[in-house]
């Protein structure tokens, strides 16, 4: 189950960085809200989205209990602090796992909430659903772009051994396919963050 969540949610960061690339297309922001208009409008996406926010609820309270029943299994540290043969990215999966989950909050606030009216309209922009002034103006402040970069970086460390470990747990390993995915998993775990920070640094400095 957790598997299968972390793909899922790990596909779904594909499709929202496409759409948020759109930002930077250079042409006011059209083609970013048409998108938006799309992903909020449709009703096969809205479902999916109910989907979306339960497969996050269930991977975070998933991760906190196989966590708890690690903690457990283990009560006593060891001595040496290299005797153990984990992975560093391994160990720290509670860790980054509830940094991105403050960062969800913080994204939510700006943007979801905005949406559902639970939250002002932020300055600048001109109803519930202008995403595209709300991004802008959000990335054109030093503070939140660099904030956002390092959030992402860190999500990149939580996504290089979720990859591997979502496959190993389904059993899926191969002497000639393991490589390729432990290459796909870092692929993606560099490329998938850096998309994302590149949206502000580029608002910031170039835009």
């Amino acid at each position: 189950m957790m598997a299968l969540m972390g793909l899922f949610l790990a596909a779904f960061l594909v499709v929202h960085l496409s759409i948020n690339l759109l930002v930077l297309k250079g042409d006011g922001g059209a083609s970013y809200q048409k998108a938006v208009e799309f992903m909020t409008t449709n009703i096969l996406i809205k479902v999916m989205e109910i989907f979306l926010f339960g497969s996050f609820a269930l991977h975070i309270v998933y991760g906190i209990i196989l966590q708890i029943q690690n903690w457990l299994a283990r009560p006593v540290r060891y001595v040496k602090s290299n005797h153990s043969q984990t992975s560093f990215f391994s160990k720290y999966m509670i860790h980054t796992g509830g940094i991105i989950f403050v960062f969800l909050i913080i994204h939510f606030m700006n943007f979801y909430f905005v949406k559902l009216g639970w939250v002002p309209i932020p300055e600048g922009a001109s109803h519930r659903h202008d995403f595209y002034n709300m991004v802008i103006n959000l990335f054109k402040n030093p503070f939140y772009s660099w904030l956002y970069i390092i959030f992402m970086i860190l999500m990149g460390f939580h996504l290089h051994h979720a990859i591997q470990s979502a496959f190993q747990t389904m059993g899926w390993n191969h002497p000639i396919y393991t490589p390729i995915v432990k290459f796909i998993g870092i692929a993606y775990a560099i490329l998938i963050p850096l998309g994302y920070a590149f949206i502000p640094f580029y608002v910031l400095y170039f835009f």
